[in-house]
């Protein structure tokens, strides 16, 4: 894929997300603060899925461990 094929694949990309938001009609100040809000919500949104996801997996698989019938890690550390 060369340079040309790719910027224009971008810009057809582009066009959908317009499309798809319906941002095409606002005036370009309105779609700027819009992308901006946007772009705050998804990098919050990924932020905490990277820090409190694992947390919580982590916990649950602990809850679920202990339910299901294993041994207590207190009990695995005397062990080793």
């Amino acid at each position: 894929m060369n340079f040309k094929n790719l910027k224009e694949y971008l810009a057809w990309l582009y066009y959908q997300y317009l499309l798809l938001t319906g941002i095409y009609v606002l005036e370009p100040w309105e779609k700027s603060i819009f992308n901006s809000i946007l772009f705050s919500v998804v990098a919050m949104v990924i932020y905490t899925s990277y820090v409190f996801v694992p947390i919580h997996v982590h916990l649950a698989l602990q809850f679920f461990s202990g339910v299901v019938g294993g041994q207590p890690e207190s009990a695995m550390a005397l062990m080793n």
